[in-house]
């Protein structure tokens, strides 16, 4: 079976979904309810470094699906 993309491009854009799973990741956490506040919704790894992480993976992906072999 013969792919459009090298293999070092499909390992690029494996670890680019990675990359942006774990920042998904981090974004993740308890909400706060109708009854209860929980202070954690505003913590700098839910409303900064994941979506750092994120970004990050996406451009890797571009990069990742660009990337071609001089």
């Amino acid at each position: 079976m013969k792919y459009n993309l090298p293999k070092l491009n499909s390992i690029l854009i494996a670890i680019a979904f990675v990359v942006i799973v774990v920042g998904f990741a981090l974004m993740v956490g308890l909400p706060s309810g109708a009854t209860e506040y929980n202070p954690d919704i505003f913590s700098t790894r839910r409303i900064t470094v994941g979506p750092m992480i994120s970004l990050a993976g996406f451009v890797l992906m571009i990069v990742a699906i660009l990337w071609k072999k001089k």
